[in-house]
């Protein structure tokens, strides 16, 4: 769970990651519904896993002790298990490599989906929308 006033070192490049598949998913409708925009949209292929390295240890070395998960949403729950997949797959074909440098290489792997629900992926789009109009908003403001 996030804690008051942290932040996510790597949401720029989520966003910009989630902006080029919703784009993409309203060029290639025949017909715009936005829930199921944004259903799709989180089920696109995403370039990684967008989850801190110290966060996905700390949850993956849990996993290893035996923690479920069972506390976590159902989302997230399906990336880490995925991501603890893809650890042990690694573990085996690279046993000499640190745990910390697994995760690292783990999480950079493209992932199958974005692990959001549309829900919150319309919020992340709105915002980063609201933001680049008062951007250009404050920008023409100022050229004239």
């Amino acid at each position: 769970m996030k804690h008051p006033g942290s932040t996510f070192e790597y949401a720029e490049e989520r966003n910009a990651d989630l902006l080029q598949a919703y784009h993409d998913e309203l060029e290639n409708a025949s017909y715009i519904s936005v829930p199921e925009i944004f259903c799709n949209v989180v089920n696109r292929p995403s370039k990684r896993f967008w989850v801190s390295e110290e966060r996905a240890a700390i949850v993956i070395s849990s996993m290893l002790k035996g923690n479920k998960l069972l506390n976590m949403s159902p989302t997230k729950r399906e990336m880490f298990f995925e991501i603890y997949k893809r650890v042990l797959e690694m573990y085996k074909t690279s046993p000499h490599l640190p745990f910390f440098q697994i995760i690292f290489n783990v999480i950079r792997q493209p992932a199958p989906k974005f692990y959001l629900t549309p829900g919150s992926a319309k919020v992340i789009v709105c915002k980063i929308k609201r933001q680049c109009y008062a951007q250009r908003k404050n920008r023409l403001k100022h050229t004239f």
